[in-house]
């Protein structure tokens, strides 16, 4: 009897998935494994943002479906955000919904905007959601490499006409998973002016928005043009410590935002509202927290780098986001990645995984404490200062 369908069938095994299968493997052999895997915050969730949600899991009201493109109060949160903070003008009603995360909706844009034989354009090294979101839309994926030679940004020049000629949809993310580079306003400029001309919708993914370190990202949405012609996806997981929460949100071409909610209204029946309160402080209360976490991250980052100074590997050091993207000196990410493994017990994630393009670089995961960071450090010096 067959059971899983076509699509299904060519779903290769997530990145992440497998990573956490390794480690726990090691740990069931009685090894110390230090992960810096998957980036996922170790910190809490700040204090204020969870005893909201705690008040609004009490409420009897929040406990019905919560139907729609989300709470409206949340809606007006993230509208003011925009507006506070990069000078974005946005309709709580008609361009803004409220997503089950931003993977959710990353994941299900390409269904409600691609047909076979579209085609969308994903970065790689890149997310991998990117592609499997087009792949099960029935569309065709052609993958831009980010490489050092380009800064790490999409060249659109070496796209062929025909191909352009069927691309409806591309993805871009900064501050960028895997590569830790931002996107500079004058490059954004020129692919929204290349977009518009080619009638290319432009998706923005935005998770690592508020993780940067010496200057802030450019917002995406704050670039003219960019609402006739694209969205942007955010969510809280990253800024907040709130992965497990689930919230998320996509703005911008109301059209777009539209097309997307009918879609999710067919899929699902939103996000549970006491979330989306809790939500709401998030983005309305003290933001003092996102400055304390960024402090965190750039000392995590700083140390680092002097281990990789240490032991003679090559990088840049990270613009944005908590990862870093390392360059390895045998040029093979596998390899080294299998290394780190049984020689350094230190779990880290291949760059071939995030595409070809990633080929000789690791990325590395600081979202562990210092100490252990530190620990993990000093199990590499050991293995590879030797060499």
């Amino acid at each position: 009897m067959r059971i899983a369908s076509e699509k299904v069938e060519k779903l290769p095994p997530y990145l992440f998935a497998e990573i956490d299968r390794i480690k726990k493997r090691l740990i069931d052999q009685g090894h110390d494994v230090i992960s810096l895997g998957i980036g996922d915050p170790d910190q809490p969730t700040p204090p204020h943002i969870v005893a909201a949600g705690q008040q609004a899991l009490a409420n009897s009201h929040y406990h019905r479906y919560p139907l729609g493109q989300g709470n409206l109060l949340f809606r007006k949160a993230i509208a003011s955000y925009y507006q506070r903070y990069d000078g974005v003008s946005l309709d709580p009603e008609e361009e803004i919904c409220v997503l089950i995360g931003s993977k959710e909706g990353i994941a299900h844009l390409p269904l409600s905007l691609l047909n076979p034989g579209d085609v969308c354009l994903v970065p790689e090294p890149g997310y991998p959601v990117y592609h499997i979101g087009t792949m099960l839309a029935g569309a065709t994926s052609y993958f831009l490499p980010l490489t050092e030679a380009n800064n790490f940004l999409p060249d659109f020049s070496v796209v062929p006409s025909a191909v352009l000629d069927r691309t409806r949809l591309v993805w871009l993310n900064y501050p960028n998973n895997p590569t830790s580079v931002l996107a500079p306003a004058e490059y954004l400029n020129e692919v929204i002016s290349f977009c518009r001309k080619r009638n290319i919708i432009i998706a923005y993914d935005a998770a690592y928005h508020e993780i940067y370190f010496d200057s802030r990202p450019v917002s995406f949405l704050s670039l003219p043009g960019a609402k006739e012609i694209g969205v942007e996806f955010h969510s809280l997981s990253k800024s907040y410590n709130m992965t497990g929460w689930r919230v998320g949100w996509v703005c911008g071409n109301r059209e777009i935002i539209k097309t997307l909610g009918k879609l999710k209204e067919n899929i699902d029946s939103g996000t549970f509202e006491a979330l989306q309160i809790a939500g709401t402080v998030a983005l309305s209360g003290s933001q003092t927290c996102l400055e304390e976490l960024r402090a965190c991250y750039r000392r995590r980052r700083d140390l680092f780098a002097s281990c990789l100074e240490s032991i003679g590997w090559s990088s840049r050091l990270p613009q944005g986001t908590f990862y870093y993207w390392v360059k390895v000196p045998s040029g093979q990410s596998v390899s080294v990645v299998k290394e780190l493994l049984e020689k350094a017990k230190v779990v880290a994630t291949p760059g071939v995984g995030f595409g070809p393009s990633g080929e000789g670089f690791v990325r590395f995961s600081l979202t562990l404490p210092e100490e252990r960071l530190r620990e993990a450090i000093e199990r590499m010096v050991k293995v590879w200062k030797k060499k």
